[in-house]
């Protein structure tokens, strides 16, 4: 079993300055492209963890709290928060910034679930995360609740998806 490892062994940060190609006709980011941006932290985030490669198993939902408009900057944060076998809960929060008057707000805060994949894109273990500061330690405390609730809402989404098949015209 792999060693274990911090929180912050896993810590990426980006930054980037939201252009209009980015945006909106409201001259807002497009919700899309900052989903892109939290899976590529967490992906990054997750690799860093597990120094293996990752796919995205699942996104919580991605609550829009602020808008983020052309012109700001956007920051995204992530950190790994919780491991199971194979699979990692990576946090990841947003932060718009107008660069002018230099207010800031969290516009976004999801948490995605990552896999360690090895060279056959069979699931590989991953280190065991140790918290180490207040904030970190809340949210392991809260991982295994939260993994259970996608576990719980991945087997309700699989019923749905059996129940829909394939045949209808949509």
């Amino acid at each position: 079993m792999k060693n274990n490892k911090t929180c912050r062994e896993s810590f990426v940060v980006k930054t980037s300055i939201v252009l209009p190609s980015d945006t909106n006709n409201y001259g807002t980011m497009f919700g899309g492209k900052l989903m892109a941006y939290i899976d590529d932290v967490a992906a990054i985030s997750a690799t860093r963890h597990a120094r293996s490669h990752v796919v995205t198993a699942s996104t919580d939902s991605v609550d829009f709290l602020h808008p983020i408009y052309e012109g700001h900057s956007v920051c995204l944060e992530a950190f790994v928060t919780y491991t199971g076998k194979t699979s990692m809960e990576v946090f990841v929060k947003v932060i718009a910034e107008n660069m002018i008057s230099g207010e800031r707000n969290v516009c976004a805060m999801s948490f995605l679930t990552m896999v360690a994949i090895d060279e056959d894109t069979k699931p590989t273990p991953v280190p065991p995360i140790v918290p180490e500061t207040e904030i970190e330690k809340m949210l392991f405390n809260s991982g295994k609740e939260r993994a259970e609730m996608r576990m719980k809402h991945k087997q309700e989404t699989k019923k749905m998806a059996s129940q829909f098949g394939t045949d209808l015209p949509w």
